[in-house]
């Protein structure tokens, strides 16, 4: 899988840090960066958000629902 990339914005509002987090520990070499941004404000204030690579995006409810998807992903 490709690196993971946050929104630090969204770590607060919605919970992705713990998001990050639980993906740190589960998986230590998976590559994972936080940004400032990622562009994708309309889906960041509603939910949490992460994006893979340069372009796919991923949101779910809660952070939760995120780490299950993103564990799918990963395999």
């Amino acid at each position: 899988m490709k690196k993971i990339k946050y929104c630090c914005r969204n770590f607060r509002r919605h919970g992705s840090k713990a998001v990050y987090k639980t993906i740190k520990d589960e998986y230590p070499d998976l590559k994972q960066k936080k940004k400032d941004c990622l562009g994708n404000c309309k889906l960041c204030v509603k939910q949490c958000i992460v994006m893979i690579g340069k372009k796919e995006v991923i949101v779910a409810p809660t952070a939760d629902m995120l780490v299950e998807e993103l564990k799918k992903r990963i395999g």
